[in-house]
C-alpha cells in the first residue's frame, strides 16, 4: 500500500510518499480502509519536531473509512463497518492499524468523508464548549480563528448552548463565514484591535472566556480581554509556542484561570469518548452543525495541503483522500 512517510524532521517536503507493507491488526487492533484522513496542526507540529515522534512515521491522527480485518480479541463484527478515530497515528494512509478501543461507529447520515473531517476537531471543539469551560446563556466568549477548522465548530456548539460569540478572523471572507456560523460580533484583526474592540462590545467588563489556538500573536491582549476570574484556554499554537507566562500576570488581570487543554484527557474513557462523537454525529444528522470541508488533496499532495494550512489560507477542513 501507498503511505505518506517522514523520515526526518523539517518543512513540508519530508512528506514523502513511498510504498510499504500493508499492516496486519495486532490484539485488540482493526485494521482500516482509509476513505479519507484529516488534517490537523498537530500533524504540522509533529513533522516539524516541536511535538516528535520517532522517525520514520506516517502523520496524521483522524480518519474515516471501513473496517477489512480484525485482530485477536476484537468482535468479527466490527468487520465491514463504517468507522471513524481521532487519537491513533498513521492516518496519512490507504490502511491504517487502529486499537479497536480507538474507534467510534459512523451512522450511515453521517458521509464518512463528513466524518473524517468533523471527529478531532468537533470533539476539541465539544469538550471546550461543554467541560473546559461549561458555556451557557449569559456567558460571552472571544473565539479566536473563528472560520477555522476547530473555530468554526467551536463557534456553532457555542450558539448551540446559548452563549454570545465574538469572533476573530483575518479578511472579509473569513467574517462572512463566522457570521454564517452564528457568530454574533466578528473582528477582522487585521483591520482592529481585537482587545479594544472587544472590551468594547463588552461594555468595559471583559469576556468570560477566551478561546486561543493562535497563540503567540494573541496570547497576552487575550488575557486582558477577560472579566475577573475569567477563563483563558489556551488549546492550540498556530503562529508559534507562547513564551514562559509569570503567574503573577494573571493575578494582575484579574485573579484569572489558565488552562491548555488537550482532547487525549477528555477521552480517557471509552464511555467519554462514545458520548462526545455521538452527540456531535448526532447534531451532524440533524443538521444542527455544519461541517465544512475547505479542500480536499490527493495522498501524493500530502506536503502542498501542509503548505496551504501553513499559509492560514483554510476556510474549514483539510482532508487527504487516498
Amino acid at each position: 500500500m501507498k503511505a505518506i512517510v517522514v523520515h526526518e524532521p523539517g518543512g513540508p517536503e519530508v512528506l514523502t510518499l513511498d510504498e510499504v507493507r500493508s499492516p496486519d491488526p495486532g490484539e485488540g487492533e482493526v485494521r482500516v480502509r482509509v476513505k479519507a484522513a484529516g488534517l490537523n496542526f498537530i500533524d504540522i507540529y509533529n513533522r516539524t519536531g516541536l511535538y516528535p515522534m520517532e522517525p520514520p512515521f506516517t502523520p496524521g491522527r483522524e480518519a474515516a473509512g471501513i473496517v477489512d480485518l480484525v485482530g485477536p480479541a476484537v468482535s468479527e463484527a466490527l468487520e465491514g463497518t463504517r468507522v471513524g478515530f481521532a487519537m491513533a497515528p498513521g492516518a496519512y494512509a490507504e490502511e491504517v492499524v487502529v486499537p479497536a478501543k480507538f474507534l467510534v461507529p459512523v451512522p450511515e447520515e453521517v458521509e464518512l468523508e463528513t466524518a473524517a473531517a468533523s471527529l478531532l476537531q468537533g470533539m476539541t471543539a465539544h469538550y471546550l464548549a461543554v467541560d473546559t469551560f461549561p458555556l451557557g446563556k449569559g456567558h460571552t466568549a472571544l473565539i479566536h480563528a473563528a472560520a477555522g477548522g476547530v473555530g468554526h465548530l467551536l463557534v456553532q456548539i457555542a450558539k448551540l448552548r446559548g452563549a454570545t460569540v465574538i469572533g476573530t478572523v483575518s479578511s472579509e471572507e473569513k467574517a462572512e463565514l463566522a457570521r454564517g456560523y452564528g457568530a454574533d460580533h466578528v473582528i477582522r484583526y487585521t483591520k482592529q484591535d481585537f482587545r479594544s474592540t472587544t472590551l468594547e462590545l463588552t461594555e468595559g467588563r471583559g469576556v468570560d472566556v477566551v478561546y486561543d489556538a493562535v497563540g503567540r500573536d494573541t496570547f497576552d491582549d487575550s488575557l486582558r480581554c477577560l472579566r475577573p476570574r475569567g477563563f483563558m484556554v489556551l488549546y492550540g499554537a498556530a503562529s508559534g509556542p507562547v513564551d514562559p507566562v509569570d503567574p503573577q500576570v494573571l493575578n494582575r488581570n484579574g485573579s484569572l484561570f489558565l488552562t491548555r487543554p488537550g482532547l487525549a484527557h477528555y477521552v480517557e474513557r471509552r464511555e467519554e469518548l462514545l458520548e462526545r462523537a455521538n452527540a456531535l454525529f448526532g447534531w451532524i444528522g440533524e443538521r444542527k452543525l455544519d461541517i465544512r470541508i475547505d479542500r480536499r488533496f490527493p495522498l501524493a499532495d500530502a506536503a502542498e495541503a501542509h503548505r496551504y494550512m501553513e499559509a492560514r489560507k483554510t476556510r474549514g477542513k483539510v482532508l487527504l483522500v487516498p
